[in-house]
């Protein structure tokens, strides 16, 4: 059986849904209410990673584990990696991010998944790390002031990043939780093409029927706006890779997902008429 945490969020939800259509998954949460994803091979056990009895119970006659973190102090892979090596895991595929593995990221958020990769790989479960770009999903941070009014705002709008549907992250770390041979792997996930702000607005705008302008952040509104919504090492953290992107180390285009899953990325476009409703339309005009 597999076991897949953080279902409650965007690729955690997509993992374990995927995996529920195939067999029978277990779904660790720390609020079991908010798991959509049910079904009669579907098993809800309420738990965190800091109750280690929580988890004994949740991975017990466990195989694999799907695991997703994101405290930005608490030592949650160590206390998963640990629990996972006396339950006898034999397969834990942790979603990390493309940065580690590129030597001009240090950051305060790259630094820590660098960590905690290697606490991974210390504990003797066998590992595949999943390394995705930036998440399409991260758009709907726009989502309220284009409904309200029209505008997309942002820093370096003409900075590209080859940004990822969170479900081709879903499909490459579903087929690496159910293949054979992808232990001692790590995957860097892209999406199909290199996009910037500007034309990610301009394709919203086609796909929502309604016009929308770009207006460029200066680093000072950026970085107000960040310190807004998280504690400062991550908005600087933000910022630092503001910075990394736009100098392009952001834009390359990788063939993982159609290695992996047999179709290719889906592009922003794609992603954007999936979710329509989502920043406040029915749906694309055609």
């Amino acid at each position: 059986m597999i076991l897949v945490t953080g279902a409650t969020g965007t690729v955690g939800g997509e993992v374990a849904r995927l995996l529920a259509a195939d067999g029978p998954v277990r779904i660790l949460a720390r609020r079991p209410e908010r798991v959509m994803v049910r079904g009669p091979e579907v098993e809800v056990v309420a738990g965190e990673y800091g109750d280690r009895d929580s988890l004994d119970r949740a991975l017990r006659g466990i195989d694999s584990v799907f695991l997703v973190t994101n405290s930005p102090t608490e030592p949650d892979d160590e206390r998963v990696a640990a629990a996972s090596a006396a339950a006898g895991v034999r397969h834990l595929v942790k979603l990390s991010m493309m940065a580690v593995e590129e030597p001009d990221a240090d950051d305060f958020i790259t630094r820590l998944q660098r960590g905690n990769e290697q606490v991974i790989r210390e504990s003797g479960v066998p590992w595949t790390f999943i390394r995705p770009r930036t998440f399409m999903s991260n758009t709907l941070s726009w989502a309220k002031v284009i409904a309200s009014d029209g505008v997309v705002r942002a820093l370096y709008g003409r900075s590209p990043v080859a940004c990822v549907d969170p479900r081709d992250i879903a499909a490459v770390a579903a087929a690496v939780l159910t293949g054979q041979g992808h232990e001692g792997q790590a995957y860097a996930v892209s999406g199909p093409e290199a996009i910037t702000a500007y034309e990610q607005t301009a394709q919203l705008s086609d796909v929502l029927g309604r016009p929308l302008r770009f207006e460029e952040l200066t680093l000072d509104q950026a970085r107000e706006a960040l310190l807004a919504r998280y504690p400062q090492p991550v908005a600087e953290a933000f910022m630092e890779s503001a910075e990394r992107q736009r100098a392009g180390a952001k834009a390359a285009v990788l063939p993982t997902v159609e290695k992996l899953t047999g179709r290719p990325a889906r592009t922003f476009r794609t992603w954007a008429a999936d979710h329509a409703d989502s920043f406040g339309t029915a749906g694309p005009t055609g």
